[in-house]
């Protein structure tokens, strides 16, 4: 699969508008970022499966509790619709889970705590949003994957307490869907690229995703060109052969970018790296999905990137 994702907004913050314009924000933003056009780009562009990360508030549509601001149910209709239309497959992907599961702004967190998974009640929560999602969408012919959370980050989710709620989380998903896959993120921080595949083995139709930057590590800062792409083809390369294994789960490059710490790089170099990228993670069993589809930031944008000639597929 080629796909792209983030497609509605991985959270949602006032970003200074105050909590009495926030829904008016929100709004907007639903109404004008990602719209049916768009879809059409990407089934026009090679690409066949979008990622579209979700907030466990969703299942609370209209009225989330605060500060999380209602509407964001009918955007994750809207796509599927589009996606209907143009032919193309959704994996819905819950970014952010209650309690957020890495202390990051995308997970939910405002204040960078971490409480996912420390009490029953989170994981509990996190399985009925699981639920919900796959309920509602089963029947779509659209539906194409559910991944479980996003970037459990180590050691703040413990193995344990991931295993527990995969293994919660894929029966939900199944209680609604045969054919639909489950997506399972490998954990950030400490962690053992194979820790899941005793789990995931058991399962039918699993996946693992991994994420692949060359950035937010100090050994990339100061990589030349050169050395950031043989990077992709040795070590990442190495890194996706060891969990892409016959008889295990299929493995998912669920996100990468076409960019790095290199400065002053021209459009020939970040070409190279972008069909370096394209080659190995092409080898994953199911597919990639570029991070993200629009960006202000222009290497974060894959349409930015097509449309001015940086990334052909």
């Amino acid at each position: 699969m080629k796909m792209t994702g983030r497609l509605e907004g991985e959270f949602q913050v006032t970003n200074g508008y105050g909590p009495e314009n926030a829904p008016q924000v929100m709004r907007e933003h639903w109404r004008t970022f990602i719209v049916e056009k768009d879809f059409k780009f990407i089934s026009q562009n090679g690409l066949n499966a979008v990622r579209i990360p979700v907030g466990w508030w969703i299942a609370s549509d209209p009225t989330p509790p605060p500060p999380f601001v209602g509407g964001s149910l009918q955007a994750l209709d809207n796509a599927f619709q589009w996606a209907k239309k143009y032919g193309l497959k959704v994996i819905i992907d819950l970014h952010a889970a209650p309690g957020s599961q890495n202390g990051w702004e995308h997970s939910g967190s405002r204040d960078s705590s971490q409480e996912w998974g420390k009490t029953d009640e989170t994981i509990t929560q996190t399985v009925a949003v699981i639920d919900f999602l796959a309920s509602r969408y089963a029947n779509s012919p659209s539906l194409y994957a559910v991944e479980l959370i996003n970037e459990p980050l180590s050691p703040g989710a413990t193995l344990s307490s991931v295993i527990e709620y995969y293994k919660a989380g894929y029966a939900a998903v199944r209680r609604h869907t045969s054919t639909a896959f489950v997506v399972m993120s490998n954990r950030l921080g400490p962690m053992k690229p194979r820790e899941l595949f005793p789990i995931a083995s058991g399962f039918k139709r699993s996946v693992i995703d991994v994420h692949y930057y060359n950035l937010f590590e100090d050994m990339f800062n100061n990589m030349t060109v050169q050395q950031n792409i043989d990077f992709v083809y040795n070590n990442r390369s190495s890194q996706l052969n060891y969990v892409t294994t016959s008889n295990g789960p299929l493995t998912f490059v669920g996100e990468w970018v076409a960019e790095w710490q290199v400065v002053g790089a021209g459009k020939e170099d970040y070409q190279r790296l972008a069909e370096a990228q394209m080659e190995v993670y092409g080898r994953a069993s199911f597919g990639w999905a570029y991070w993200t589809l629009k960006n202000v930031n222009k290497h974060w944008s894959l349409e930015w990137m097509i449309n001015n000639g940086y990334i052909k597929l």
